[in-house]
This record gives structure tokens, C-alpha cells and sequence, in this order.
């Protein structure tokens, strides 16, 4: 349990919120009733489903009581989930959020209580909870904007908060589609594929590839990566590739691992990405990787591959390709 959710816990413990049918975003395990779960993040998601609780990827339909909104350290993501939140609510409802005052919390109930007034706040464990009425002031245009996919930049593709680098092609990204063969083929995967930057771009530039699965553990990142290559060759599925299978086996593979975890670097979780790739790649495929250079690898390379080199190197990330 989070430092906010203890605060969240603390504020229903102590009276200053009263429990009502309610929805949870971005949810972690409350020991309350009639809460409604939404987690994107399929880690979380399977964990809660694990535990028995009522949990989507994504929550529709209105008129709840209740609201409680789990902050994050991403204002923009903050901002959507808040102004979805209020559509949710029945008229008088009311909208919870919680958040730790290291992620910006402090700052957050500024924006809100601008936006709305609050009705209270508490703050407990180092982190903030604060809560408003629905009335009718209504979300900020740019927040509600935030609540769905919009154009990233002036370019062709589409995203959401929520989604690593949600709102331009990270470096690594473009370094590693301007080292990608055109003669890559066959059933190929992108792991962790977010908006679906390399996998437009494989498509784009290698006719060979019969079928490409565009895999992310955030449902946010499928839910874009179906709206920005829309090919029939390309499928998106949300999966958590640590804990689960890949739907088949690989000629090549794509990856940008991820390797942050809150406000840490964890090299681990890029660990597992590589695991999981030579796991899933046919005696002779092929894995092309970026990541920042200075993250420990290539043992890891060396231990489960034939052999793997370095095709690009620029001092900040490392493109490399392997040989199952």
C-alpha cells in the first residue's frame, strides 16, 4: 500500500470521508466495499484481479457518488484523470484525489482548488488529500482535452497521459528506428510499444513483415498504438511480458525497454524485457534494442543470445542487436 492510499485510508478511518458507491482510478487494494477499479497498468491490474476486485482498464458510464483519484507524479495524466473523474460523478457528487506530496500533490490541489474550490483536505504521511464538490464549474477545457487521444505535436500521431513520453518521440526511440534493417521479416513483435512509433515504422519500411503484435503493459499505450497504425498486419495486446507469455514466437524483435519505476532508475525491469525477448524469439531471430548506455546489458545480452553487437552508440543511448 502506497503512502497516499494510507492517507486515503486515514481520511475514511477518521470520519472525514464517508463511504458511498464509489470508483477508484489508477486503483490499489482499499479494504472498503462497493469500489469500482480502474487500472490501466496490467501489473496492477492482475493484482488486483488476483485479490478479487472488480477492476477494468478503463471505466465508463456516470453517475457514482463517490470518486477517488490515485495521483501520479505526471501532471498532464493528473489533469485527464481528474476531469474524467467529474464526469463520473453524479451531479453532487464527490471527487477524491490523493496523492504524495513528493509527486507534486502540494501543487495539484492548487490547480484544483482554482479550478473548483475545495470542500476539505487533510494531510497525513507526507502526502495530500483534498476533495471537491460536483457543481457546476465543469474541468478546465485543457484537462478534459487531456482525457482522451490528441495529436502529438503537428505530426500524424495520436496519444494520451499516461504513456511513456506520451507527447513527442523520445531520442532512444528515433535513434533505434534509423539503425532497423528494411529487410526485417515474417512475425515480428514490438515490446513495450507504447504509441506505436516502431511499429509505424516497420511497417512503413519493411514490406517482408507478415504480422506485427504491438504489446505494452499499458492499456493507454494499446488503446493509442490501435489508433496510429492502422494496418491489417498489426494487432495490440496488453500484456504484462514479465509475468506473462507473448501470444507466439518471433523471427525479430523490437524493444525500447522500459527501466523506470516511480521516480527510480531500475535497470531490472530492462533485465526482463531481455529475458522475456529471448524467450520468445526462434533459434536464428533477431533483437534490436536501444537503452541509455550506461545500463548493464550486455552480460545479459551474452547469456541468453548466440551473439549480439553494437550497431549505434551516441554517447547517451546504445542501439544493439542480437542473435537468438
Amino acid at each position: 500500500m502506497s503512502q497516499a492510499v494510507r492517507a486515503l485510508v486515514h481520511a475514511f478511518e477518521t470520519g472525514a470521508l464517508a463511504s458511498k458507491r464509489a470508483f477508484f482510478l489508477r486503483a490499489e487494494a482499499l479494504a472498503f466495499k462497493n469500489i469500482d477499479a480502474e487500472q490501466s497498468f496490467r501489473p496492477d491490474y492482475l493484482r488486483l484481479k488476483q485479490m478479487g476486485w472488480p477492476v477494468v482498464p478503463r471505466l465508463e458510464g456516470s453517475a457514482y457518488e463517490l470518486g477517488l483519484v490515485l495521483l501520479t507524479k505526471h501532471k498532464e495524466e493528473n489533469f485527464a484523470n481528474i476531469a474524467r473523474g467529474w464526469a463520473l460523478l453524479a451531479p453532487g457528487g464527490q471527487l477524491v484525489c490523493a496523492g504524495a506530496n513528493d509527486d507534486g500533490a502540494a501543487s495539484l490541489e492548487k490547480h484544483v482548488a482554482k479550478a473548483f474550490g475545495l470542500a476539505d483536505k487533510i494531510s497525513k504521511f507526507h502526502c495530500r488529500v483534498f476533495w471537491f464538490d460536483k457543481g457546476t464549474r465543469v474541468p478546465p477545457d485543457y484537462w478534459r482535452g487531456l482525457a482522451g487521444l490528441q495529436p502529438v505535436g503537428a505530426g500524424p500521431w495520436l496519444s494520451q497521459p499516461g504513456i511513456f513520453s506520451w507527447d513527442h518521440v523520445d531520442d532512444g526511440s528515433a535513434l533505434l528506428a534509423r539503425y532497423l534493417p528494411h529487410d526485417i521479416a515474417g512475425t515480428v513483435a514490438d515490446f513495450g510499444c507504447g504509441w506505436g512509433y516502431l511499429s509505424r515504422h516497420l511497417l512503413d519500411h519493411c514490406p517482408g513483415v507478415t504480422r506485427l503484435d504491438m504489446i505494452d503493459a499499458e492499456h493507454r499505450a494499446t488503446e493509442a498504438a490501435r489508433a496510429n497504425v492502422a494496418d491489417p498486419r498489426a494487432s495490440a495486446h496488453w500484456l504484462d511480458l514479465i509475468a506473462e507469455a507473448a501470444p507466439t514466437i518471433y523471427d525479430a524483435i523490437v524493444c525500447n525497454p522500459p527501466f523506470h519505476a516511480g521516480r527510480a532508475a531500475e535497470p531490472a525491469l530492462g533485465q526482463d524485457f531481455i529475458v522475456a525477448a529471448g524467450r520468445a524469439l526462434k533459434p536464428g531471430g533477431h533483437f534490436y534494442m536501444v537503452a541509455n548506455r550506461g545500463l548493464p546489458y550486455e552480460p545479459l545480452l551474452k547469456e541468453h543470445f548466440a551473439s549480439f553487437e553494437t550497431l549505434a552508440d551516441n554517447n547517451k543511448f546504445r542501439v544493439s542487436r542480437a542473435i537468438r
